[in-house]
């Protein structure tokens, strides 16, 4: 499995940011799966997940400080990174 992430440090508070497909945020069932796989990963942060309708405008689904903060940043300015992890 491989998937696009950034870290980053706001305020003190380090979280991750992860990119997910537009329909994983339409159902708090998916959004709860998502953050249940992604948080075995990344266990002592707080997880937003993104997705994007168009190529410039993402949408945010976490901690609304975090989130607030993400509306006010150039996505593409993130470091992004692809992670790839054995499943199983």
């Amino acid at each position: 499995m491989t998937f696009d992430a950034a870290v980053i440090t706001e305020k003190g508070v380090t979280f991750v940011i992860i990119i997910v497909k537009p329909e994983v945020l339409k159902h708090d069932f998916t959004i709860n799966e998502a953050r249940k796989i992604f948080s075995k990963f990344f266990p002592t942060m707080p997880i937003v997940l993104m997705a994007q309708e168009s190529a410039t405008t993402p949408t945010y689904q976490g901690r609304q400080d975090l989130v607030k903060f993400l509306n006010t940043v150039d996505f593409m300015l993130l470091p992004w990174k692809t992670y790839t992890v054995k499943e199983g």
